[in-house]
């Protein structure tokens, strides 16, 4: 009762269980219930939840130092970015409390440089259907919206007058939906012909979700600037930018401090990415990513849904005729946690270290609970 009371202090609505454990890929509630979580905090548990790792770090760390403040750096800050910035091939990191304020940073440093090399290029360019609000974007004149994975529309919006291209390669609120390869590489082709900054945002794709540490690596293009969210720190408020070329030469002078001197995170952060790069890892992930591309294939055919929609460990299975709100509390009471992509599209994001049998037990719930959607209701007279 005191936990029921307690909600009604907490500001917004919150359906689901009460969460009082986790450990890797499940979560138990107040009432000892477990639950398969297969969206993981959008996927930016990494790691899973409460990973001995993470928690050993985290533990060392705050005996030594948690944040000295704005106007000083930490050693867990300088090898980060070092870390980060020899894993990616970038020259500059800057870090940010979230994927909001990192893209809205790279935005920032975009039309600051393209504005330097040319004066008229003050338009910044967005695709519909992006999770982001041109709000947030408050330094560009200009916002132009243009459709996703169409090349031709996006070739008329790259004129002289466009500063930056913002582009999320795989795109989670419109219903995980990918770039195609002709169109991310087009886009690079466009950007670069025209002088303007492509940026790329991986705070869902990057840190090993899509079976590479860059879902760029999988298309084979190379961003100006490209932002990482959540997953950089194992679900931790830590997100990054990283800079390359020209603009990282140019990024300390237009860069005042606006993030403190993280300890904690920072430190959180190296031990996540040194995870993820580890020899044997990322091979990992790809192998359980095939696996459960498959299992969930075979269940949307029997179920009448799909075609699947993804990369790696981040999917979208778009549902035929039902809501994806329904599906996703019949999978709760079936001790299942998925994410809802959109109305009709559900997101499935499990930690980067889900075994294969966490797959086969997930598609065994997820299975029961589409059968249940699927029951006519009976009406009581």
């Amino acid at each position: 009762m005191r936990d029921a009371m307690a909600r009604l202090h907490l500001m917004g609505e919150r359906s689901g269980p009460l969460c009082v454990r986790g450990q890797g890929s499940w979560l138990w509630d107040a009432e000892g219930r477990a639950y398969l979580d297969f969206d993981q905090n959008l996927g930016a548990n990494s790691l899973g939840h409460s990973p001995t790792l993470l928690l050993d770090t985290l533990r060392r760390q705050a005996e030594l130092l948690i944040s000295p403040g704005l106007e000083q750096c930490s050693r867990g800050q300088l090898k980060l970015a070092a870390q980060l910035c020899q894993a990616a091939g970038s020259e500059r990191t800057a870090f940010s409390s979230d994927s909001v304020r990192a893209n809205a940073l790279a935005v920032r440093l975009a039309l600051q440089w393209a504005g330097a090399q040319n004066p008229a290029a003050e338009r910044l360019v967005l695709l519909e259907g992006s999770h982001l609000d041109p709000a947030v974007f408050g330094a560009a004149s200009q916002v132009l919206r243009v459709p996703f994975n169409d090349l031709e529309a996006l070739a008329a919006a790259i004129d002289s007058r466009c500063a930056a291209v913002l582009i999320e390669p795989l795109q989670q609120s419109a219903g995980v939906v990918p770039a195609t390869l002709e169109y991310l590489q087009g886009a690079q082709r466009l950007c670069r012909e025209q002088g303007a900054v492509l940026i790329l945002d991986e705070t869902s794709s990057g840190m090993g979700r899509c079976g590479t540490l860059l879902v760029e690596e999988l298309y084979g293009v190379r961003a100006d600037l490209l932002t990482l969210g959540g997953a950089l720190a194992g679900g931790l408020p830590l997100a990054a930018v990283l800079a390359r070329g020209s603009i990282a030469a140019q990024a300390d002078a237009e860069l005042p401090a606006s993030f403190p001197g993280e300890a904690l995170l920072t430190c959180a952060g190296v031990a996540v990415l040194a995870t993820v790069l580890e020899s044997s890892f990322l091979g990992q992930v790809r192998e359980v990513a095939e696996h459960l591309r498959e299992g969930l294939a075979q269940l949307a055919r029997r179920h009448g849904h799909g075609p699947l929609r993804g990369h790696g460990l981040l999917m979208g299975l778009p549902l035929i005729g039902q809501a994806a709100s329904a599906v996703q509390r019949a999978a709760r009471e079936q001790g299942l946690l998925v994410g809802v992509a959109r109305g009709d599209c559900l997101r499935l994001s499990p930690a980067l270290t889900v075994s294969h049998g966490n797959v086969e037990e997930m598609l065994r719930r997820l299975g029961r609970a589409l059968q249940r959607v699927e029951q006519p209701r009976v009406e009581v007279a």
